[in-house]
């Protein structure tokens, strides 16, 4: 299980089976919230749900396709990021995070992606990573933005969101451009 320390409040750990009644209630606790940009929420309705992700991203891991960690804030968890769309040829993948209600607006979620972005770079050996939203999705903007990303573009209608296509943010990393 891998285990990157972020500060002296924040470790992302890798996701384990014994994690998914905790994932499933953080989840829970601000599914209303979380659903606005994450369609797949409506599809996490019990813990074998939460089961089934954490099952899915271990084979990621275990193939280099991904990997998913929980973010535990202060001993609870309180949020995922993960690294996906893993491409070797290319030394890229996107990013991908979310976070309960009551961890939101304190740093957290650009703490751990700064963390996972210098892991992926120094450690995987990656040239680029990405990170993607809805247009709409102005809190997780704020994140690429604050760790100095550059907009590639938008990908006009590149998601659907509860029935509607949505266009999508792409903002880029190059490692020659890391600064932390």
């Amino acid at each position: 299980m891998l285990e990157l320390a972020v500060d002296d409040h924040i470790i992302l750990r890798q996701l384990q089976p014994e994690n998914a009644p905790v994932l499933y209630r953080t989840l829970d606790t601000s599914r209303k919230a979380l659903r606005r940009f994450l369609p797949w929420v409506d599809y996490n309705t019990n813990e074998d749900h939460s089961l089934r992700f954490i099952e899915m991203m271990l084979r990621k891991a275990e193939d280099q396709e991904g990997i998913a960690f929980g973010i535990w804030y202060n001993g609870q968890l309180c949020g995922v990021l993960d690294l996906h769309c893993w491409d070797h040829l290319l030394q890229k993948a996107e990013i991908g995070y979310w976070l309960a209600e009551h961890s939101r607006g304190k740093g957290v979620a650009v703490a751990c992606c700064k963390a996972l972005i210098t892991f992926a770079f120094e450690n995987l050996k990656l040239n680029k990573v990405e990170i993607r939203f809805a247009l709409e999705n102005d809190r997780s903007a704020r994140i690429p933005i604050k760790l100095g990303f550059a907009k590639e573009g938008i990908l006009r209608h590149s998601a659907r969101l509860h029935g509607q296509f949505v266009d999508m943010v792409v903002m880029g990393m190059l490692r020659t451009d890391w600064k932390y």
